[in-house]
């Protein structure tokens, strides 16, 4: 981030443009929504510029900018729309203490100004750092159409309301009344007139300050295999909620940043065969935290029901009876064999799939190898790569075809995801070959699609 995003107070503030052309006018028509005063300096203005001058919108000198005029001033724009004239202003305006913004020269700029949705006092910015303007305005069109014009109503209502809302403790219960204001009570009040507005704020305002706490909760969220396109909508509102959010290692960093900034961050990251939280610490946390009185967050990758440990968690909250619910994430095995243009069942080749994890030994020491090993039986194997050698031997034991595909997927839906394909003879040969490092599921009985490992190749060519 080359362009830290701030709001700039403008109210009875001195902003000051050079130039009178269409850059100048464009400029302006954002400008003139801010409770600045601004000063514009044009030997020859647009007949626009001089109604608005006229109409003491702002003021207006026909000449050429000089030294002094932009003293006192938050911001200047140069938008003289000539590169002379634009860095001859600009070093003025810098001298004299403003930041600068020249039109179409992103390089020396001191700041930019985004596309900007207006819903007054509700306002969205966005800014691509000058890489992709025309991205900006179809994301601003978007929010256009997506945002309802009377946010801005409910918006204006509710900052006159903030000091009698002060009566709610500080924290959740605020969070909860203002919530309930600009996504239910609000909204449905609106359509009778601001009047209808204020009685219900003040409804849910008593409601609010004879209603109990909020209990602590637990939601045990699946939070998917990596892509946060692949994040349930019921799991990004339960993000949005989170006091607390105690996550997984495997978890994105584009996930994470789905969280609330207020909200404490809390890794309890396990890797197999290596350094691991233990689970006991885990379980005490969602205890300790949840009986705080916080909406906690279990953020697991893929699907918290599938080799998640889910039921040791559930047990530690249920004996200090803490409320808690489960949000169902896409497991790895999925994102996975879509990457490899599969389907993990297939009508007359296999009815059923079997789903394994590596990362426990004895368990695998006790599975049914003789039927797995049998023509056109799959499985999905969890963090298999180092128990590899491990599964090979056991299926060649009980008399697997050796040429069976065997296929690897490296941190399937991530930009980074890779495809190893090999066979059950050549699978720890290739796998030690390949040296991958991330996150791995390994389909016993699965080979990739020629179309499928087209994809992934051109995908890793354009991130090279």
């Amino acid at each position: 981030m080359d362009h830290f995003p701030i709001f700039l107070s403008t109210k009875g503030q001195r902003i000051v443009l050079s130039g009178g052309g269409d850059a100048a006018l464009a400029k302006l028509r954002l400008l003139m929504k801010s409770e600045a005063k601004i000063s514009v300096y044009a030997p020859a203005p647009a007949p626009e510029l001089v109604q608005w001058a006229d109409a003491d919108r702002l003021t207006l000198h026909t000449r050429a900018l000089q030294l002094g005029d932009v003293l006192c001033a938050k911001l200047f724009y140069a938008a003289d729309e000539d590169d002379v004239e634009d860095a001859r202003t600009a070093t003025i305006a810098r001298a004299e203490g403003a930041l600068v913004n020249i039109v179409d020269n992103l390089h020396d700029s001191a700041f930019i100004t985004p596309a900007i949705v207006d819903r007054d006092p509700v306002t969205i910015a966005i800014g691509t750092e000058g890489a992709a303007p025309v991205l900006a305005r179809a994301i601003k069109a978007d929010l256009e159409e997506r945002l309802p014009t009377t946010l801005g109503t409910l918006a204006r209502i509710g900052k006159g309301f903030r000091k009698m809302a002060d009566a709610l403790p500080f924290g959740r219960p605020r969070r909860d009344f203002w919530r309930d204001y600009y996504f239910n009570a609000g909204p449905r009040a609106v359509a009778d007139g601001e009047a209808a507005v204020g009685a219900a704020l003040d409804g849910l305002l008593s409601d609010h300050v004879t209603r109990a706490a909020r209990p602590g909760h637990v939601a045990f969220v699946g939070g998917g295999p990596g892509d946060p396109e692949l994040l349930t909508l019921k799991a990004r509102r339960a993000l949005d909620e989170a006091d607390v959010v105690i996550y997984d290692r495997l978890i994105s960093p584009e996930i994470l940043e789905l969280a609330r900034r207020e909200a404490q961050m809390i890794d309890v990251g396990k890797e197999g065969f290596g350094p691991s939280t233990p689970q006991e610490t885990i379980n005490d946390l969602l205890v300790e935290h949840a009986q705080s009185g916080a909406q906690v967050v279990r953020l697991k990758s893929g699907d918290a029901t599938v080799f998640g440990r889910l039921d040791e968690e559930i047990d530690a909250v249920d004996a200090h009876n803490i409320g808690w619910h489960i949000v169902p994430g896409i497991t790895s095995a999925s994102a996975a064999v879509a990457a490899i243009g599969q389907s993990l069942t297939k009508r007359g080749r296999n009815a059923s799939v079997r789903f394994l994890t590596g990362h426990d030994m004895k368990g695998f020491a006790d599975h049914d190898w003789a039927n797995l090993a049998r023509p056109g039986e799959v499985a999905a194997i969890y963090m298999g790569k180092k128990s590899a050698r491990f599964i090979q031997g056991r299926l060649i034991m009980h008399g697997a075809d050796r040429t069976t595909p065997v296929t690897l997927i490296e941190n399937a839906s991530r930009p980074e995801q890779r495809i190893l394909e090999t066979t059950l003879d050549r699978l720890p040969v290739d796998l030690t070959d390949a040296e991958m490092t991330g996150p791995a599921l390994t389909f016993y009985g699965l080979a990739p699609r020629a179309a499928a490992l087209a994809a992934t190749e051109i995908l890793q060519e354009e991130m090279a």
